[in-house]
């Protein structure tokens, strides 16, 4: 299985899809930051004070992940930051369904979700995804290996 898993088309789809998904959520919020601290608010998790500066700080988080991932750029530590994202947002996902609250997930303006299975099994989906690039960081078709490479050549 491990050979399987560690196939390098196999990680670069993984990470294209995952990357894409970062990319295209945190691209579709970076301009709507006040929508996004609402939907933000709408949780009752965070302090008031601190719903802005989340609503602008995580668009960019979300777009870096995905753009990072999709060229292949610190594959584990990029991993690593997805799946912290990901397990937090299944989190305030659950507390959502569990507290009753009828409220978009916030994940893209325009495609607005509602909390539910369907988000959480999504993410979950995700998260799996993200551990299997954590486990298995093959950059073979990446960014970083082929500028590592060059450098190698020209030394």
């Amino acid at each position: 299985m491990t050979k399987y898993l560690n196939n390098p088309i196999l990680i670069l789809i993984f990470r294209l899809v995952v990357g894409f998904i970062f990319l295209s959520f945190g691209a579709s919020k970076i301009n709507i930051a006040d929508k996004f601290a609402s939907e933000i608010g709408n949780y009752a998790l965070m302090p008031e004070f601190s719903l802005n500066i989340i609503a602008l700080i995580l668009p960019w988080l979300e777009l870096m992940v995905g753009i990072f991932l999709i060229l292949g750029i610190r594959l584990r530590a990029t991993a690593i930051i997805s799946s912290i994202l990901l397990i937090i947002f299944i989190i305030a996902i659950l507390s959502a369904m569990i507290r009753g609250l009828d409220i978009n997930c916030g994940c893209s303006s325009t495609n607005p979700q509602k909390v539910g299975i369907p988000k959480i099994l999504e993410n979950l989906g995700l998260l799996i995804l993200s551990i299997a690039i954590i486990i298995f960081p093959n950059s073979r078709l990446g960014i970083e290996y082929f500028a590592n490479k060059m450098s190698n050549e020209i030394k």
